[in-house]
C-alpha cells in the first residue's frame, strides 16, 4: 500500500529552450493535462547509502512546463529520509549550469521522509523544458538508506558526492559514478503540444542493453525523436518501462530484474500520467527461462494467457495496448528448437489473435533474411538476443506512427 505523503515544489529553467515563469501560486498548480516525459521502472535489491548526494540525469522526451518529479520508496523495507532536492540543467557530466539550480522544496519545507512503499509527485512549479534536454537531479540522503528503489541498469551516468551537495553547480565533489538511478521514479509535465503518452513496457531490449551509454539510443528514445521530427507538432511522450531481465508470468530471481508484468503493468504502465497507449514488447525471458506458472515448464498457451490479461487491463483502463512480437535469437543461449517453437506460436498469435489494437512485427523488422530464426547482423549487438544501436533505431523505424492515439 503507497503512504501518503507531502508534496514537494520545484523550479528548473534550463538556458536553451526553457524560460523562466513567474512563482507558482495555489490556482496555477495542477492546472492542464499533464504528461509523463521520463519514467524508468524500479525494483528492489539497490545499494545503501549513507550522507551521501545521489546526482541523477533526466533526458526529457518532450517539452513542456510546470515539472513535477516523483521519488519512489516503492520496493524499500525502510522509510527514506531524504535532506534535500535541487533540479538543474545538465552542462556536462555532473557540472550544473550555473544559475540553473533550483531547489526543491516540500510545501515550505526542504525535507521529507518517505515511508516505505510510498512514493511522492511534487508540487507543481511554472518552467519550461525542451524535449532532448537533460535536467540533473541532485537527491541528498543524510543517513543510512538500507536497500534503495533503484532502476538497475540506467545506461546513463548517476554521480556521487560525500555530504550535501546540493546547490553545488561544479562537479568537484562528485568523485564516483555509477551506472544506475536511485529513487527517482520520474518527471511529468504539462506539454507544450503533445497530447498524452506512450509507454514502451518491456524488458531488456526496451531497457537499453547493449546501446551506448549516455547516448539515448534505446528503441523509446529514437521513437521519441520519430514524433518529434514529424511535420506536426510532437503528439505523445515517449517513456521507457524496460527492465533488464523481467518476464511477463513470474517474478524473476534476481531483484533488480523486477516483479512480473503482471504484477507491475497497472503501476508502470497504466499509472503513467497522461497514458494513451502501451507497446507491449516482453516475452522472451519467459521462454528463455523455460518459466511457467508455479513453476512449470512454459507453453505458449500460457504466454499468451499472459498477453490477454494485459491487453484486458488496459482496454478496462481505456488504455490501447499495440503488441509487438519477439525478436529471433538463434547463437544465443536461450535458444532451442522447443523455445523457437513457442516464440513462432506466440508471434503467429500476436499477429492474428485480435487481442490488440494494433501490431508492430518487430520479428520480420530485424531477423535475417537468410536465417528467420537469428537477428541480422547488421542489427546484432553480438550476443544474438539484444539490437545494437542500429538495431534499436530499426525497432524505432518499424513502428507505423499511425497506430499511435493523437
Amino acid at each position: 500500500m503507497l503512504g501518503a505523503v507531502t508534496g514537494m515544489a520545484l523550479a528548473a529553467v534550463p538556458l536553451s529552450t526553457a524560460h523562466a515563469a513567474g512563482a507558482a501560486t495555489p490556482s496555477a498548480q495542477g492546472r492542464g493535462v499533464r504528461v509523463s516525459a521520463w519514467s524508468p521502472s524500479m525494483t528492489t535489491g539497490g545499494p545503501s547509502f549513507d550522507d551521501r548526494t545521489i546526482r541523477m540525469v533526466v533526458h526529457s522526451s518532450v517539452a513542456g512546463s510546470r515539472a513535477r518529479i516523483t521519488l519512489s520508496n516503492r520496493y524499500s523495507a525502510t522509510p527514506l529520509d531524504v535532506g534535500a532536492v535541487d533540479v538543474a540543467v545538465q552542462a556536462s557530466g555532473a557540472q550544473a549550469e550555473r544559475g540553473t539550480t533550483r531547489n526543491v522544496t516540500f510545501g515550505a519545507s526542504g525535507h521529507i521522509t518517505l515511508p516505505a512503499g510510498a512514493e511522492a509527485a511534487s508540487d507543481v512549479v511554472p518552467i519550461s523544458v525542451g524535449a532532448g534536454e537533460n535536467l540533473l537531479v541532485s537527491l541528498y540522503v543524510p543517513g543510512s538508506t538500507g536497500v534503495s528503489t533503484w532502476h538497475s541498469d540506467a545506461f546513463d551516468t548517476t554521480y556521487l558526492a560525500s555530504g550535501d551537495h546540493t546547490g553545488d553547480d561544479g562537479a568537484g565533489a562528485f568523485g564516483a559514478t555509477r551506472t544506475s538511478w536511485y529513487y527517482l521514479a520520474g518527471l511529468d509535465v504539462v506539454p507544450a503540444t503533445a497530447k498524452g503518452t506512450v509507454v514502451a513496457f518491456g524488458d531488456s531490449i526496451t531497457d537499453g542493453y547493449r546501446s551506448s551509454t549516455g547516448t539515448y539510443r534505446r528503441w523509446p528514445d529514437f521513437l521519441g525523436r520519430r514524433l518529434g521530427a514529424g511535420p506536426r507538432p510532437q503528439r505523445l511522450s515517449v517513456v521507457d518501462a524496460g527492465i533488464g531481465g523481467n518476464r511477463v508470468l513470474t517474478d524473476a530471481p534476481n531483484l533488480r530484474q523486477g516483479v512480473s508484468a503482471l504484477k507491475r503493468f497497472g503501476h508502470d504502465a497504466l499509472g503513467r500520467p497522461g497514458i494513451r497507449d502501451v507497446i507491449l514488447f516482453e516475452g522472451i525471458n519467459d521462454i528463455g527461462n523455460n518459466a511457467g506458472p508455479d513453476g512449470q515448464p512454459l507453453t505458449a498457451e500460457d504466454l499468451i494467457d499472459g498477453y490477454r490479461t494485459l491487453a484486458d487491463e488496459a482496454h478496462t483502463a481505456r488504455v490501447r495496448v499495440i503488441g509487438a512480437t519477439l525478436l529471433p535469437d538463434q547463437g544465443n543461449g536461450y535458444y532451442t528448437p522447443a523455445a523457437e517453437a513457442i516464440r513462432q506460436t506466440v508471434n503467429q498469435w500476436i499477429r492474428t489473435g485480435g487481442a490488440f489494437d494494433g501490431v508492430i512485427d518487430f520479428d520480420r523488422a530485424l531477423r535475417d533474411p537468410a536465417n528467420p530464426a537469428a537477428l541480422d547482423p547488421a542489427y546484432d549487438s553480438g550476443d544474438h538476443l539484444h539490437p545494437g544501436d542500429a538495431g534499436m533505431k530499426a525497432l524505432a523505424d518499424a513502428i507505423d506512427l499511425r497506430l499511435l492515439r493523437s
